[in-house]
């Protein structure tokens, strides 16, 4: 299933992500070699439509073509998916759910051949001189870029504050790369806005840029940082209907429902109206992936949906199909840097 390359296949610079598939044959490690040999593992495209990753690591390649100051492993994730503009097809897992769980390194985390290719890239990459993780996403909704980290220690929080002031704390989902990364390295997540934004393009790239030309990863923060920790998540059946505005569905949200994304709503924020005699049409999942009877959320006597403490929510998204894929958002809180 996985391609391994020792050197950037030619013509690869100019291809467009839908191009990846037929040119690739399919997921791949690329290998390239740099005046320090201790690497940095990049990923992109683990969701096929979040493509700004891709077209940033295209142009940082373009301007070191004579050479990189220090080794690269990139790794070229979902292009099947790719290929139709799509986050995963329907027979597809999620890709960034199939890294291996630190708690169980040494096996897959899941039946599917995905999770399969992911510990073997992990494998590979035990055998060589890390220096950096860095895996890269687009959000569907509106949210600021941030980067989420899966240890609170310096040299994790340095690095992502390098790309943003704000840093996401989580531990859960298991089965992404970065926390399959994180006892190897200093590993980041970076989300970086919505897709065909240049803005998000010029960012990462000038990041990956900084990056590459690092001698050492920094041990104090960049700027006044903000540290949110993921408490919960939300996700709704694929039973329940979902509308936005005023259309008909069991669960109608606001229309500007992701504008809400890491503002700080108090208890009584209006959330959505509920055309169902479900009391609360959703779930919710604590940091260990475990459901959990909900505190956040209350419907009032007019069937409307409210926050029932004050919260901070994440990733909320009017694209349909990614709410029922992934899910409808993350519930955070502010959390104290450790000393």
């Amino acid at each position: 299933m996985l391609k391994i390359y020792h050197q950037l296949p030619q013509g690869f610079l100019d291809l467009e992500p839908k191009d990846l598939y037929d040119f690739l044959g399919g997921p791949c490690l690329i290998h390239l070699a740099g005046k320090n040999p201790q690497e940095i593992f990049i990923s992109v495209l683990q969701h096929g439509n979040e493509d700004t990753g891709f077209y940033a690591l295209q142009t940082l390649l373009k301007q070191y073509q004579q050479g990189l100051p220090r080794a690269l492993t990139l790794f070229i994730g979902n292009v099947s998916a790719a290929k139709f503009g799509l986050r995963r097809l329907e027979s597809q897992p999620d890709y960034n759910r199939q890294w291996p769980d630190p708690d169980y390194p040494n096996q897959a985390i899941s039946s599917h051949p995905e999770a399969d290719m992911m510990l073997q890239i992990c494998q590979i990459m035990q055998q060589r001189s890390l220096f950096m993780s860095i895996d890269l996403h687009n959000n569907t909704g509106s949210n600021p870029h941030y980067a989420c980290i899966n240890k609170l220690e310096p040299e994790f929080i340095a690095l992502a504050s390098l790309f943003s002031e704000t840093l996401v704390y989580f531990t859960y989902p298991r089965g992404v790369q970065s926390l399959a990364f994180s006892d190897s390295c200093p590993a980041v997540t970076l989300e970086c806005g919505q897709v065909g934004e240049l803005f998000g393009q010029d960012h990462v790239c000038a990041y990956l840029k900084r990056c590459l030309e690092l001698e050492i990863i920094p041990s104090k923060a960049h700027g006044q940082i903000r540290v949110l920790h993921t408490i919960a998540q939300v996700k709704i059946p694929d039973s329940i209907s979902i509308g936005f505005g005023y259309e008909p569905a069991d669960i109608c949200f606001a229309d500007d429902l992701d504008q809400l994304n890491f503002q700080e709503l108090p208890a009584n924020t209006t959330l959505a109206h509920l055309n169902t005699t479900e009391k609360l049409p959703f779930d919710i999942f604590d940091t260990y992936g475990q459901a959990i009877k909900q505190s956040y959320f209350f419907v009032d006597a007019d069937n409307t949906l409210k926050t029932s403490i004050n919260l901070i929510p994440a990733m909320l998204t009017r694209n349909k199909k990614v709410i029922y894929q992934d899910c409808l958002c993350y519930i955070m809180e502010r959390y104290p840097l450790p000393e």
